[in-house]
């Protein structure tokens, strides 16, 4: 399994990083430009990465104030896990990590690994900019 992880200080409180990441509708604001055909509700979205793949991913658990997991809800070119957790800092700011778990083989790990790791930079990096 190839983990890929990227992690941000946001200056709002807990409730309020997670209250914004449990709607998958906010999630549009965190993708990059190579997104599109962007359709989504509360629990789920269906998107198409740019010279790769159409993905449809819901929200298969959520812990409130710590965690939201999303997984692929139809057949994904690989199995993958998208999970957010979010963590009360105690001086009205929230470290929020995003972490994605996908299964690669050795092929697709060395082709993947890099647009994975900016993909969740851009987020995490989005989501700062976003909860100012």
């Amino acid at each position: 399994m190839t983990v890929i992880e990227s992690t941000v200080e946001v200056n709002k409180p807990v409730a309020e990083v997670y209250a914004f990441l449990s709607n998958m509708n906010n999630h549009q604001q965190l993708m990059p430009e190579n997104i599109y055909n962007w359709e989504s509700t509360e629990d789920d979205a269906r998107f198409t990465i740019q010279n790769m793949a159409k993905l449809a991913i819901k929200i298969s658990n959520r812990v409130e104030n710590q965690e939201i997991t999303a997984i692929p809800s139809e057949k994904a070119p690989f199995d993958v896990e998208l999970k957010w957790t979010v963590a009360d800092n105690g001086n009205g700011t929230t470290t929020a990590k995003h972490i994605i778990s996908a299964d690669l083989n050795m092929m697709m790990k060395m082709l993947a690994s890099g647009p994975l790791q900016k993909l969740a930079d851009h987020q995490t990096e989005k989501l700062k900019e976003i909860l100012r």
